[in-house]
């Protein structure tokens, strides 16, 4: 039971990680590769330490690390744990397209 609790919190974790726009948007410039706190906050319109709050979120999610090189702070894309959101997502996509195929169904051969 312990281990249940433990995944869910992981998935919420992950889930509250993606809930902000700007925590998607570091996850898709992540993707292209590692970069640099201060590269990954240039096109945004707030400070550097917003930008590693929202960091810290993703980290702590297990989406992203941070490695220290000097002063430098490279973030680098762990995208590991969306496939664990995505086995939670695609379990519910099943159902729903299940109900939609009894839906049709019913439709092609019930009564009108």
């Amino acid at each position: 039971m312990v281990e249940q609790q433990s995944d869910d919190r992981d998935l919420d974790a992950i889930f509250q990680a993606l809930s902000h726009p700007t925590r998607r948007a570091l996850i898709e410039e992540l993707a292209e590769g590692p970069k640099s706190v201060s590269e990954l906050a240039e096109p945004y319109d707030v400070s550097l330490a917003a930008v590693s709050k929202h960091l810290q979120v993703l980290e702590d999610a297990g989406l992203v690390t941070v490695e220290k090189d000097g002063r430098v702070r490279r973030c680098h894309l762990d995208a590991a744990p969306l496939g664990e959101a995505f086995g939670w997502l695609t379990r519910y996509r099943v159902f729903w397209e299940d109900r939609f195929d009894a839906l049709a169904d019913h439709l092609e051969t019930g009564e009108r």
